[in-house]
């Protein structure tokens, strides 16, 4: 899936308090539930599909998923304390891409996909100027999507996929609202708002274009449930720099 270039967002920023945003991981925390039986019929979109430009997305594998459904996976954190769940997508073969505050303090990492299958998790870090983390697997992820090379414009659409609540693989669609600064890390700057349904347990999905490319990661919500991106530019920024990311400590 190629990126279609886009200019960077151009409506006036939409301004969200610090104190008006609740971490996604939040009440993902506790008991984790079930893991859903090995079958891929588990989506549960929120609207009707997305519609991506033609020749955006690969062909259906033979189980009737495609890649953007494939490429997302569930993360439970088993830690020392509390356990908790959260998303990640691959953005190759063995990297996966989440937030910090889902793989923090863990224990260990339990990594799952669309289809019910263990995947091995060799390594992770974390950055310190966003919340983001990389979590390296022993096993092949089963697909990847492109990251674009350009933020998208207030109006695009934006379609979100991941695992809220540790349960079911959900898509869901919206609209890029606009950018606001970080209200968690100041030293970060700008990060998208967009009005995507997203819950606990949705933390570290991807936020896709409607070429099925990477536009961004999710990690907070607001207290009036707007849905806070780090944009594909500061992920692509943090990916070419080695001293990013830090390997995380055990908990």
């Amino acid at each position: 899936m190629r990126a279609r270039p886009r200019g960077r967002a151009a409506a006036r920023p939409v301004r969200a308090a610090a104190g008006a945003v609740t971490l996604l991981t939040l009440a993902a925390c506790g008991a984790l539930p079930a893991m859903p039986p090995p079958v891929p019929d588990d989506i549960v979109p929120s609207a009707a599909a997305p519609a991506f430009a033609d020749g955006a997305r690969e062909n259906l594998s033979p189980d009737g998923f495609d890649t953007v459904q494939r490429m997302a996976v569930r993360v439970r954190n088993v830690g020392c304390d509390a356990l908790s769940t959260g998303s990640g997508f691959a953005i190759d073969e063995h990297t996966l891409i989440t937030n910090r505050h889902v793989v923090a303090g863990n224990e260990s990492l339990q990594v799952s996909t669309y289809d019910g299958r263990d995947i091995d998790v060799a390594a992770a870090s974390a950055a310190e100027l966003a919340d983001l983390a990389l979590v390296r697997t022993s096993d092949d992820l089963p697909s990847y999507p492109e990251i674009s090379v350009r933020d998208p414009e207030a109006g695009d659409d934006v379609t979100v996929v991941g695992y809220p609540s540790g349960g079911r693989l959900t898509v869901t669609t919206g609209r890029v609202v606009g950018t606001t600064t970080d209200p968690l890390h100041e030293n970060l700057g700008e990060v998208l708002v967009t009005d995507a349904v997203v819950e606990p347990g949705s933390s570290g999905s991807a936020a896709l274009d409607d070429a099925g490319d990477v536009i961004g990661v999710v990690y907070a919500k607001t207290s009036d449930g707007s849905s806070l991106v780090v944009p594909a530019s500061t992920l692509r920024d943090l990916l070419a720099d080695t001293s990013a990311f830090a390997e995380l400590p055990a908990c």
